[in-house]
């Protein structure tokens, strides 16, 4: 499959995960979450969702394991929204780019 369509496939995804957890989701956990980007495999069987959180107070790994959890509703309610023929088993994984963004920024203030 051409790597076009994989992120076009993967942007729908992305976007349907992120309704999904803001409209139907009901645990506060959930809704916190953003999705910051998919990576589907090239057979369409796997998509790794990778996410942030605005709750502080969880620990990473704890809340991966909340989300991963509830993978299996959130996939339900992906597959009347996307039409894809088989869809994807999702794997989330928390998405540390954007604390390690910031914390080269701090180092780059610190130097000025």
């Amino acid at each position: 499959m051409t790597n076009h369509k994989l992120g076009r496939i993967a942007a729908d995804i992305s976007h349907a995960i992120s309704d999904i957890l803001m409209l139907e989701a009901r645990d506060e956990i959930l809704k916190s979450l953003t999705i910051t980007g998919c990576d589907v495999a090239n057979d369409l069987s796997y998509c790794k969702v990778y996410f942030t959180s605005l709750i502080d107070n969880m620990d990473q790994k704890s809340l991966e394991k909340e989300v991963n959890e509830a993978s299996s509703f959130i996939r339900g309610r992906l597959s009347e929204r996307v039409d894809l023929r088989h869809t994807p088993e999702l794997k989330f994984i928390y998405d540390k780019s954007i604390a390690y963004g910031e914390k080269i920024e701090n180092i780059i203030k610190e130097l000025h």
